[in-house]
């Protein structure tokens, strides 16, 4: 039976052949916060026709009027965990837990308490960065998580059922694992017990270092039952410099689709054909976009890719996390099979508009609102082939129109909206133009059509 030594001083623990993790509990569990988040109820205004309106209208000879009323809808609460990352208080955490706070409360270990402020949010990868205006704040030391092997103890830290400071252990149970959902997905799946209110706390290996995000758990009752999941700080550092440079992430695409060669092959096993690639591991492509760095490369269909910037990649998961690591313009090895025989390039990597033009996300001050594109999901859902999504909102001209997180704005002066430059090109026209008025068609987060005017101020 396995156990494991929680006796101070690693040197006893190790002569007895047992790990030692107190030190890296002690040292990890003061840079994990606890956060409270509050999401503001929506005032809605309900219009309404009084049941008795047309008679006494009639009886009397006055036209009746619809009646309207307001309702405010009640507050949201919720709560998870963060990592304090930097002395002077940047913090990640995921963006389940912050992107859709209106308010965050911040609380160290040592019970002191801040307001937290979002510096970005990034969905595909769940992560986000949030800052408090502290100084000399506890951190937690960054280690790779590359460096990380199966059966490796490691501690998963956070808040729990509101249980602030919890520590529990476990090990390293799978690396680059995929759950099937939409996104980046390279998991680092772990024994150690992750709960509700654990997500966004520190994943930590026997030296205390950092080695991922916890995110997630898979369980059929909401609760722990053996499999934790974790982002590994490979894609968070990634992640952790776009948000602050450039207030969102510059995502590197390679531009196929397709799964595990291992998949692959069961599946045409089902089918009754047996099939040789020249290998059972691998990225096995089933297609290739147009105008993307693996067109550039001369990849096909079929194809498998077996090595991607210097690494070897078994599975769709390690060669996503390999490419999460990369900005659109980096230059970067491929290998792949065609027919058993191996060919190799060097290709650029571009974003998902097919360019190496950096992306920015737009905060105007006067319109208090952070824009990003739409994606994948939100086009099948409205049924649109572009627009600009408002990713964040405070006080300003765009939210007193109306306008709230998840509205997507398709056209501003009649001009369409399918990049972040060309939303800033119509603000700084309407800027320019003799009445300042910045006309705008959008969808409301539930889909209802909206147009409105915006008169901008004078500089």
């Amino acid at each position: 039976m396995l156990s494991l030594a929680l006796t101070i001083g690693s040197g006893t623990a190790m002569a007895a052949g047992l790990v030692d993790l107190t030190q890296a509990a002690e040292s990890s569990v003061n840079a994990v916060v606890y956060i409270k988040v509050t999401q503001t109820g929506k005032t809605q205004t309900i219009t309404y026709q009084d049941p008795f309106a047309d008679f006494f209208g009639d009886f009397f000879g006055r036209q009746s009027q619809p009646q309207k009323r307001e309702y405010k809808q009640p507050d949201k609460h919720g709560a998870g965990s963060g990592v304090i990352i930097s002395a002077d208080g940047y913090i990640v955490t995921n963006n389940h837990v912050v992107g859709e706070a209106d308010e965050i409360l911040v609380k160290l270990n040592d019970n002191r308490e801040f307001k937290g402020r979002i510096i970005g949010c990034d969905e595909t990868t769940d992560l986000a960065l949030i800052k408090i205006d502290g100084k000399n704040l506890p951190t937690i030391p960054i280690g790779n998580s590359d460096d990380l092997k199966i059966g490796q103890w490691v501690l998963a830290v956070g808040n729990p059922f509101n249980l602030t400071s919890t520590v529990t252990a476990g090990i390293v149970s799978a690396k680059a694992r995929s759950l099937g959902a939409n996104g980046i997905e390279s998991f680092i799946q772990t024994d150690a017990a992750i709960n509700p209110g654990n997500s966004g706390g520190a994943l930590v290996n026997e030296k205390g270092e950092l080695v991922g995000i916890n995110a997630m758990l898979y369980s059929q009752t909401g609760n722990f039952s053996g499999y934790g999941f974790a982002i590994p700080t490979t894609i968070m550092n990634k992640v952790v410099d776009d948000l602050k440079v450039y207030g969102t992430v510059q995502r590197a695409v390679l531009g196929v689709q397709g799964g595990d060669v291992s998949a692959h092959i069961d599946a045409e096993k089902a089918k009754g054909n047996e099939i040789d690639l020249g290998t059972v591991s691998g990225v096995w492509v089933e297609k290739v976009s147009t105008a993307s760095a693996a067109e550039e490369a001369g990849l096909e269909k079929g194809d498998v890719i077996i090595r991607f910037d210097g690494k070897e990649v078994h599975k769709m998961a390690e060669m996503q996390e390999a490419i999460s690591q990369h900005r659109p313009g980096d230059k970067v090895a491929i290998t792949w099979l065609r027919d058993k025989k191996q060919k190799s390039t060097t290709v650029t990597l571009r974003n998902s508009q097919g360019s190496t033009k950096v992306m920015k996300e737009v905060d105007m001050d006067q319109l208090g609102i952070s824009l990003r594109q739409v994606n994948d999901e939100e086009k099948k859902l409205m049924e649109i082939d572009y627009g600009l999504t408002v990713n964040a909102i405070r006080k300003g001209k765009m939210q007193q129109n109306g306008v709230s997180k998840g509205t997507i704005i398709l056209s501003a002066n009649d001009k369409k909206l399918k990049t972040l430059d060309d939303w800033e090109e119509a603000v700084k026209a309407a800027n320019q133009s003799s009445d300042r008025t910045l006309w705008i068609k959008a969808l409301s987060p539930s889909g209802r059509k909206i147009a409105f005017a915006i008169e901008l101020d004078e500089k």
